[in-house]
């Protein structure tokens, strides 16, 4: 038996990702499937506390599933981490008669999400929507896929400029302390080489291979360096290599926010249409304080509390040990 829910919201929170729009509107459209009125917080936390709820039926969420963002808008929200926030909020959604709620985000909205839960018994189901794909629970979250396309398609791009004129290039991916985005272009890219938070790499052990690589007559180098490298940034590093392997002209790329935006992929759209789909189905399961995500080809739920306390992701074994092998 289903429990009494009548009325679903669904936000977005903390750093954008394609494929949002993809889960919002499987979520809205579920819910109307359902019998469920369905509301969209705009802006997240922030639109919580500022009753920002609009209702949402069918057509609200045609033609967004291409869409790059999210409709709904997205904030920080340093209030909602306060015991007056939260009761705001609440109370807001009590005055809508909203008593699910599904959140779109990373660890930060996951944490807002459980602490909002607990304190006021609040139904709350979570989708993994993040490009950096460090949510236990998931293999892959929401975004990550078309971010490593577009590093891919930058690194390429980049690739006919090194060619041309002997460079060597350092660009800089997005991740956090994940090298998620970092190891995958990498492969995807033919970098020559790889620099990851979960992976010390000396900077002699860098020199050494890009001296191999000049040896054997390699007209131009990439290595891509993941935001949370502990040496630094890609332009710190670079530098450091410079003064000790001038054997390319040495240039640095950082790719930046690009890597947020744009129409997210096929993988993206369909994996967001899945985890809203599951994500109200859950709901009226009568389950709440749990994540969807994807494990094999299949939608699993895993505890919130799982999801960021079991935070660190090791990369694949082989894929490691490709990126080295695939370089020389």
């Amino acid at each position: 038996m289903k429990p009494n829910i009548k009325n679903i919201a669904v936000l977005t929170s903390g750093g954008d990702a394609p494929g949002m729009n993809a889960c919002i509107r499987a979520a809205v459209r579920t819910g109307i499937y359902n019998g469920i009125n369905m509301f969209g917080v705009m802006q997240g936390y922030q639109g919580l506390i500022n009753n920002n709820i609009i209702p949402m039926g069918a057509r609200s969420v045609s033609n967004i599933i291409h869409l790059g963002g999210t409709v709904l808008k997205t904030a920080r929200c340093l209030d909602f981490k306060t015991e007056e926030g939260m009761k705001i909020a609440y109370d807001n959604l009590k005055a809508n008669d909203i008593d699910g709620l599904v959140v779109i985000g990373g660890d930060g909205t996951f944490t807002g999400a459980q602490r909002f839960s607990q304190r006021y018994d609040v139904n709350v189901i979570g989708v993994p929507g993040t490009i950096d794909n460090d949510l236990y629970g998931s293999d892959f979250t929401l975004g990550y896929d078309t971010a490593i396309n577009t590093v891919i398609e930058a690194i390429d791009k980049i690739r006919d400029t090194a060619d041309s004129h002997d460079r060597l290039f350092f660009v800089e991916v997005m991740g956090r302390d994940s090298g998620c985005i970092a190891l995958r272009a990498a492969i995807s890219s033919g970098a020559e080489a790889v620099l990851l938070p979960e992976k010390p790499t000396s900077l002699d052990e860098l020199i050494e291979q890009l001296e191999i690589g000049a040896a054997t007559k390699k007209s131009s180098s990439i290595v891509i360096v993941s935001e949370g490298h502990k040496a630094g940034g890609a332009y710190d590093i670079a530098k450091k290599v410079k003064e000790r392997f001038n054997h390319y002209d040495t240039k640095v790329t950082i790719l930046g926010h690009l890597q947020r935006g744009g129409s997210p992929s096929s993988f993206d759209r369909i994996l967001g249409s899945r985890l809203g789909f599951a994500a109200i189905n859950e709901l009226l399961k009568g389950n709440t304080e749990q994540m969807v995500g994807l494990r094999g080809n299949e939608i699993k739920t895993t505890s919130i509390d799982e999801a960021l306390t079991k935070h660190t992701f090791k990369l694949e074994a082989d894929l490691l040990e490709m990126a080295k092998v695939l370089s020389i």
